[in-house]
């Protein structure tokens, strides 16, 4: 699964940032400031950086600054409200690969990761497994497993809510005949095929952990 830093102070346009990217995918890390910023891009190998620039302690321009100077060149896109010629000439001269500028459109922006990142196949992964949602196909280890549909969609679900609880109504929803115990052997049986960690979260539902 590629994965994404966002460094943003603006706690309700991260949140919902970060949610509408990991439904396409993608995992997102959030930073509030710059200096959490530095701690992740130090502890995990990020495959774009979506970053504030007027954001506490480090801003944006200098924090990708520094990680330029240090040999970092993780593509970064800078999503600010700094619209003039100056701030966008400055984003580009520490090294930005795109300047967005807010209010922005989120199927623009998905458009522009996409590309920068290469993403032709809209292919979601799992430590060694590869869903690829156009051609409805998993993979484990490379080999193609032979897995019933209403698995498939199951398993689409919780990849779509990596590390979140999921109601098992919701779960409910994608069967045609949804009962406690056909629910619980379809789940039997995607953690048996896939080797995965799915959590029964007693009262509300199930989780698939994250890596």
């Amino acid at each position: 699964m590629l994965k994404i830093l966002l460094l943003e102070d603006d706690e309700i346009l991260a949140n919902t940032l970060r949610e509408l990217l990991e439904l396409e995918g993608y995992e997102v890390l959030k930073a509030k400031n710059g200096n959490q910023a530095m701690d992740l891009s130090f502890e995990n190998d990020f495959d774009l950086m979506l970053l504030d620039v007027n954001v506490p302690f480090i801003n944006g321009f200098d924090f990708l600054n520094d990680l330029r100077q240090s040999g970092d060149e993780t593509p970064a896109f800078f999503i600010t409200a700094l619209v003039d010629k100056n701030s966008l000439s400055r984003g580009f001269d520490v090294g930005c690969d795109d300047y967005i500028k807010k209010p922005f459109d989120f199927d623009e922006l998905l458009i522009r990761i996409n590309a920068k990142l290469k993403i032709h196949t809209h292919t979601i992964k799992y430590k060694d497994i590869e869903y690829n949602i156009q051609t409805n196909e998993i993979k484990k280890a490379k080999q193609v497993l032979e897995i019933q549909q209403i698995d498939k969609q199951i398993f689409f679900y919780f990849l779509k809510n990596i590390g979140k609880n999921i109601d098992k109504n919701n779960l409910f929803d994608l069967m045609e005949k949804p009962t406690e115990v056909a629910l619980r052997v379809h789940i039997s049986k995607i953690k048996k095929i896939l080797d995965v960690d799915i959590k029964n979260i007693r009262g509300i539902g199930y989780k698939l952990e994250k890596i």
